[in-house]
């Protein structure tokens, strides 16, 4: 999913709006793109783990580089520089602020080769953990630590957003430093395939949501929350999150959202390597050399793609679509959500078959499933339906768009297999949060750190 830039003199708006439209492909070309994050502890204490040290992230990321990835680098205010990711290939290993794991996969045509990536990448690190003494876990929402037990990791971009969050939200902290999600990243071939695509996955966002339920915990009990991940984001930054009412309405399309972001406050620009604050600043006046901290500077388009990287509605624009709200969760997971994704929006029948679920939703419906899936997930309702009943005919559709592609590994097995576990839970009723609190409640006696065993990779 690579972004193609090519700076030309001042930005117009007409180039802020042109450079979504440079990510669109022919079908043939539509590649997935599928990331997951996963916390990191210490196995004999379930602690979290800093930075430094001879076992901590950093000596984890130094330790991968013997399967081949090589470090990404960021400059220090003191002309040195400090270890925040790995790349190999077109995959990407990066830290999330409270040291959350991250895997940023490559662009890649089938299921079959997303799980395998994800298979390989799990095995690697959990070598490398292992000689550490450290373990993964896989809950959207970190079971016991508080805030201030968590490290902060080395990078400028954190130190700007956690300066900044306490402003415009209640739980932004929360997000950055408690949060694990898993996305999946998909392609349009023009303008109006991004727009269409846009509405169907952001009314069906949070039936998602409430299909991936897996964070039931917060700091040893239970929230009152199935997923307290999805709650955060109810109070994280209102003028960058949320269900966005405008993709619904007549006439949306690159520009529309090009309008969005350029409102979206700023957090930073970099250069020379470095991170500037400019947290509440406008776009707008950076294009016209406004900003306090680079007087008569303008932006290039790689500001706009850095600042466009800071917005998190449910489903983000860039050069091709984000799906962000679905909680961390086991290795199932991981390969169940781009999956879901892909049958659903890579063939036109179960596009359009899934469009059929919501399009009739109000503005009213989609703001009421945000507001009740973080509690009720499949229980919850919208337009006089259960969200599980949206969720089974959800599945359903999404297996027929697999099944249509019919991309086959060793020439016998489609991409159906990987909606089993949501097929599951659907039927059932029961997310992986239900299960995790019938755990608490029946085998583990009212221990949480039991989750450290339960969800580890």
């Amino acid at each position: 999913m690579a972004e193609t830039l090519c700076d030309d003199g001042p930005l117009t708006f007409e180039d802020l709006t042109a450079w979504f439209g440079i990510g669109a492909k022919p079908k043939s070309e539509f590649r997935v793109g599928a990331e997951h994050e996963k916390f990191v502890f210490r196995k004999a204490s379930h602690a979290p783990v800093a930075y430094d040290g001879p076992d901590g992230i950093h000596a984890l990321m130094t330790g991968l580089m013997r399967f081949g990835w090589t470090g990404t680098y960021e400059a220090t205010a003191e002309g040195g520089e400090t270890l925040i990711g790995l790349s190999r290939g077109m995959a990407n290993i990066s830290l999330e602020p409270g040291g959350q794991f991250e895997l940023s996969g490559a662009p890649l045509a089938t299921m079959h080769d997303i799980c395998a990536e994800t298979g390989q990448h799990l095995d690697e690190v959990r070598t490398v953990a292992d000689e550490l003494g450290l373990g993964f876990l896989g809950l959207g929402f970190t079971p016991q630590w508080r805030r201030d037990e968590i490290p902060v990791m080395p990078k400028g971009r954190y130190r700007i957003m956690r300066n900044y969050m306490p402003k415009v939200g209640g739980k932004g902290l929360d997000m950055m430093f408690r949060t694990c999600t898993v996305q999946a990243n998909l392609d349009f071939e023009s303008e109006a395939d991004m727009v269409d695509k846009f509405r169907v996955s952001l009314a069906l966002q949070p039936i998602v949501t409430a299909l991936f339920a897996n964070s039931p915990f917060v700091e040893g009990r239970p929230s009152g929350f199935l997923t307290a991940r999805a709650d955060v984001w109810t109070d994280t930054d209102a003028d960058r999150t949320g269900m966005l009412g405008f993709v619904f309405g007549d006439g949306f399309g690159f520009e529309t959202y090009a309008r969005y972001a350029l409102q979206v406050p700023m957090y930073f620009v970099k250069r020379q390597g470095l991170y500037i604050d400019v947290a509440g600043r406008s776009f707008a006046d950076f294009m016209e050399g406004r900003l306090p901290e680079l007087p008569g500077e303008r932006p290039t388009l790689k500001d706009w793609a850095d600042h466009t990287s800071t917005i998190f509605p449910e489903v983000r624009l860039k050069q091709y679509l984000e799906m962000r709200g679905a909680d961390g969760g086991g290795v199932e997971a991981l390969c169940a959500l781009p999956a879901l994704w892909t049958g659903i929006l890579y063939d036109p029948a179960a596009q359009a078959a899934a469009w059929d679920l919501c399009k009739g939703w109000s503005q009213e419906d989609r703001a009421a499933l945000i507001r009740d899936v973080p509690r009720q997930a499949l229980g919850a309702q919208v337009a006089g339906r259960s969200v599980r009943d949206v969720a089974r005919d959800l599945v359903a559709i999404a297996a027929q768009g697999l099944k249509a592609r019919a991309r086959l590994s060793g020439g016998l097995v489609d991409e159906t297999g990987y909606l089993g576990p949501l097929q599951q839970i659907a039927e059932s009723g029961l997310t992986a949060a239900d299960r995790a609190l019938a755990l608490y409640h029946g085998a583990w006696g009212g221990d949480v750190s039991r989750a450290f065993e339960a969800f580890a990779y």
